[in-house]
């Protein structure tokens, strides 16, 4: 027998559940009975049993296997919204067969859909949003992001559609939010929607984004990306925080039909002589000290090791610099940009987006071919100028460094020039996703362009070990 807290006959001495700032308070039960429950420990202070948010779906779900009566009076929301798709949009095969695996599978309403950019995770979601039947929040990683998933919740639903973040505080049934803004807030709306969407789930596992999921009451969770894996391997616990992988489709799987076809060449330049020398000596200094420091690079937190003990001497300082020396020589030689110049003269009239992994090489590139650049300073407002002249043609080329690896509508780009990055798997499928939505019959191609003899080759074969790849 189930009561919610607006039933006028309720179940005397029954059990009681309410949220209280992103946990779970179980009144009611009898002392000792706690681990018949899932989540919970006992608040000596409060005198009742508490559990993390999260668990309030399994606590539900056992204390009805059980038979147990109980008053629900930690949910806030309707039990069943009436919203439906308003914009005829005929799904694709992958999208229908997501929803279905998330909705029908091991979990009912629970788990992680992994797909290619650009192949329609944002109606996905508007389908599972008109399937759950609840009040929903979408969680997305930025304020740019979030301000496209309103513009398309407002267009394919009948409903006002609320915003958390961006100076915005509009808690609607229907609500879009960064992660930030989510684990700041979700201990006072947590109890609100029964659907929490999180568009490039990646970034949930952390301590701190973690509480947009575990503050949450949320019964049923969708788990949005391309690549969910992490080097870190925090991605684990997507299977606690949303719900096991429920659907996959590769880049490989869904090129042709469903995203453009592409090719990739990997272009190799040279270091002059001097630049050898200059690189070499400091490849050596600085691989020298991590062998006197008994530093391996290849062990988890090397990198914070060695920060710290190379800032307690003048060599340790040394072989700091001699690091930055190095790598800036193999990831913004000079001959990279004289590549650049040659590639942009040969796709002249293509759709060209260039990615460096710094700053300083994006404004090299902008004072040497006049073309607008997008980093991390550039304002809202400019940047979605830039990104709206590029798509229409106005821009033919944008320089960036690492902001638009996700999460970044450009259809019209055909064309993808990596002069630098990071070792990545991610960031290099991110990548080669912004050039794949299908326009036409778009042949895409991504260059990579890499100084040989240096790190960078390691770092090149590194970032390369993804199915899109293959063959390539």
């Amino acid at each position: 027998m189930t009561q919610s807290a607006a039933s006028s006959n309720p179940v005397p001495h029954a059990i009681r559940l309410t949220f209280d700032q992103g946990t779970l308070l179980v009144e009611g039960l009898p002392e000792g009975e706690a681990p018949l429950l899932p989540g919970l420990t006992y608040d000596a202070r409060a005198g009742v049993y508490r559990a993390p948010a999260i668990y309030y779906r399994p606590i539900i779900e056992q204390l009805r296997k059980d038979k147990t009566p109980y008053i629900d009076a930690a949910r806030d929301y309707a039990t069943e919204t009436q919203w439906s798709i308003r914009i005829e949009k005929q799904p694709f095969p992958h999208q229908v067969e997501a929803v279905k695996a998330w909705w029908q599978g091991g979990k009912l309403g629970q788990g992680v859909v992994v797909l290619p950019t650009g192949t329609g995770k944002t109606h996905l979601a508007n389908l599972a949003i008109q399937e759950a039947k609840r009040p929903t929040l979408i969680v997305t990683p930025t304020i740019d992001l979030m301000n496209q998933w309103f513009d398309e919740l407002s267009l394919c639903f009948a409903t006002e559609v609320g915003l958390l973040g961006g100076g915005y505080y509009e808690i609607k049934p229907l609500t879009v939010t960064t992660y930030d803004s989510a684990y700041l807030n979700m201990e006072r709306i947590g109890n609100k929607f029964g659907l929490v969407v999180f568009d490039e789930c990646h970034h949930l596992p952390g301590p701190t984004y973690g509480l947009a999921a575990t503050c949450a009451i949320a019964p049923f969770r969708l788990g949005l990306t391309a690549t969910p894996e992490r080097a870190d391997q925090a991605h684990t616990l997507l299977d606690h925080l949303i719900g096991k992988i429920v659907y996959r489709r590769e880049i490989t799987q869904l090129r042709g039909e469903f995203l453009a076809d592409y090719r990739i060449e990997s272009l190799y330049v040279n270091l002059t002589p001097e630049q050898r020398h200059r690189y070499e000596r400091a490849r050596e200094i600085y691989r020298g000290f991590l062998s006197e420091s008994g530093i391996d690079m290849r062990q988890p937190n090397a990198w914070g090791r060695f920060l710290v003990i190379a800032h307690r001497s003048q060599e340790g300082r040394q072989a700091y610099l001699a690091y930055r020396e190095q790598r800036e020589l193999a990831l913004a030689a000079p001959a990279k940009i004289d590549l650049l110049g040659r590639l942009l003269e040969r796709h002249n009239g293509d759709r060209v987006l260039i990615f460096t992994h710094d700053n300083a090489t994006v404004y090299t590139i902008a004072r040497e071919f006049l073309v607008p650049v997008i980093t991390h300073q550039t304002k809202i407002k400019e940047r979605r100028e830039v990104l709206l002249k590029f798509n229409s043609g106005e821009y033919p080329i944008v320089a960036t460094s690492r902001v638009l690896n996700e999460g970044v509508n450009v259809p019209e780009a055909n064309v993808a020039v990596i002069l630098s990055g990071s070792g990545s798997v991610r960031e290099h499928v991110q990548r080669l996703g912004r050039i794949l939505r299908k326009s036409g019959d778009k042949q895409a191609i991504l260059y990579e362009v890499v100084t040989r003899g240096t790190v960078e080759e390691f770092t090149s074969n590194r970032r390369r070990e993804h199915s899109a790849f293959d063959g390539e």
